[in-house]
C-alpha cells in the first residue's frame, strides 16, 4: 500500500485560518461505515446521533504554549557566551524533568553543545543530542516555575497549514473546554466543537462521558517521508487510562454498548490499550504507544468515530480510512471539499458510525 494511495486534492482556501466564533457552529458530515452514505450535518446534531447507554470518550489532554522564540548564545564550554542568531524551537516531548525533545529552526544551524536563551535569559538550554530534520534534545536550566515561565514566554503551537501568527485568542480557542492534563504540544481537535452546554445535553441523553489522556508529540507535525504505507513509524506518545475510563468501557463491552471515541488520539489509546490487554478486561495504567493505524487493522473497542477532516497522505487520515473504508471515506473527502467544508484544525468534523 503506497501513501500516495490517501491523497486528494484540497484548495488552499478550503484550510480554516481562524476558529468559528461559536465553538459548536460547524458542520459535520456523517459517514455510514457499512454502506459509505453521508449526510451533510451540523456538529448540533451530534448528541441526537448518540444512544442510551453509549460510552463517550474524550482526551484531556491540555496545549502548552510549546513555541519558543530565543537565541543562540554559543557553547557551554566558553566562559562569556555571546548572542549568534536568533533561533525557533518547539517543545515536542517531555523525557525527564528538565530535557524535552524538540524541532529546532534553523535546525542546521544549532549544534550538540550550544547554549540557547529564551526571554531576559528567563530560560536556558544546553543542546545535548542531535537529530535529523531539525530534531534536537535540550537540557534546561532547572527553575522553580518552569510552567510559569513557558505560559509567559511561549506561543501557542499552531500548525504549519495555519499561516499567521498566534494570537491571545487562540490560547483558549486552541484548547477543549476539557482539557486539564498539560503536555501536548497540538490539540486533539475534534474535541475543539465541544461546549459545556453540548456536553451536558450528551449527558441527558444517557450517555456515560470518561477520558484519557494522550500527549500529543512529534508525529503531528512531521510529514510522511517514506512511498510505503508498512515502512511508516511514529514516535512514541505519553497516555494515561484512568480507573474510571477502564472500568466503564468494560463494562460496555460486556453489555454490548458503543463506545464513541472523539478523534483519533482517542481511538489510538484505545487501541493501543486493547492490543495491550490482550483480550483480557483494560486496567489503569499510564504508558506510551507508537500505533500506527492503516487499512487492514482490526478495531477492538471503538465502534463510533467523531473526527476532524486530516492532511492529505497523512498517518491520520489513514486512520480514518481503516476504520471507515478507505473508498467511502476518500469519497466522502471529496464532496466535503467541493461542499465547501472548512478542512483540518480550526475546520469541520465527520462523525463515523
Amino acid at each position: 500500500m503506497l501513501v500516495s494511495d490517501f491523497d486528494y486534492d484540497l484548495p488552499e482556501d478550503r484550510i480554516a485560518q481562524r476558529p468559528l466564533a461559536d465553538r459548536a457552529g460547524s458542520r459535520m458530515l456523517t459517514l455510514a461505515r457499512a454502506t459509505g452514505d453521508f449526510r451533510d450535518r451540523m456538529f448540533r446534531d451530534f448528541p441526537s446521533l448518540l444512544r442510551e447507554g453509549d460510552v463517550l470518550v474524550l482526551n484531556n489532554s491540555r496545549v502548552i504554549p510549546a513555541r519558543l522564540f530565543g537565541h543562540r548564545a554559543g557553547l557551554h564550554t566558553q566562559s562569556q557566551h555571546t548572542t549568534t542568531g536568533r533561533v525557533q524551537v518547539l517543545l515536542t516531548e517531555q523525557i525527564s524533568e528538565w530535557e524535552w525533545r524538540v524541532l529546532a529552526r534553523p535546525g542546521r544551524k544549532v549544534l550538540k553543545g550550544e547554549v540557547l536563551t529564551f526571554g531576559d535569559n528567563d530560560l536556558r538550554a544546553e543542546v545535548v543530542e542531535h537529530g535529523d530534520f531539525g530534531e534536537r534534545v535540550l537540557r534546561f536550566r532547572p527553575i522553580p516555575d518552569f510552567y510559569g515561565i513557558l505560559e509567559k514566554l511561549g506561543h501557542m503551537p499552531l500548525p504549519p497549514y495555519i499561516h499567521r501568527e498566534d494570537e491571545d485568542a487562540d490560547r483558549e480557542r486552541y484548547q477543549t473546554v476539557y482539557a486539564q492534563q498539560r503536555g501536548s504540544v497540538a490539540a486533539p481537535t475534534a474535541g475543539l466543537h465541544f461546549t459545556p452546554e453540548i456536553l451536558e445535553e450528551i449527558r441527558k441523553r444517557g450517555v456515560k462521558i470518561v477520558y484519557i489522556t494522550l500527549h500529543v508529540g512529534l508525529g503531528t507535525f512531521q510529514p510522511v517521508r517514506v512511498e510505503k504505507v508498512e515502512d511508516i513509524h511514529l514516535h512514541t506518545e505519553r497516555y494515561t487510562l484512568s480507573d474510571e475510563t477502564a472500568s466503564a468501557i468494560n463494562r460496555a463491552r460486556n453489555e454490548g454498548r458503543r463506545i464513541v471515541a472523539a478523534g483519533t488520539t482517542t481511538v489510538r489509546t484505545l487501541e493501543h490499550c486493547a492490543l495491550k490487554a490482550d483480550e483480557k478486561p483494560l486496567e489503569p495504567h499510564s504508558g506510551s504507544t507508537d500505533i500506527f493505524i492503516s487499512p487492514g487493522f482490526e478495531f477492538r473497542i471503538v465502534n463510533a468515530l467523531l473526527t476532524n477532516f486530516h492532511l492529505p497522505k497523512s498517518t491520520l487520515l489513514m486512520l480514518v480510512s481503516a476504520f471507515g473504508g478507505k473508498e467511502y471515506v476518500l469519497r466522502a473527502y471529496n464532496h466535503a471539499v467541493k461542499a465547501g467544508y472548512r478542512f483540518f484544525s480550526y475546520g469541520d468534523c465527520m462523525f463515523l458510525s
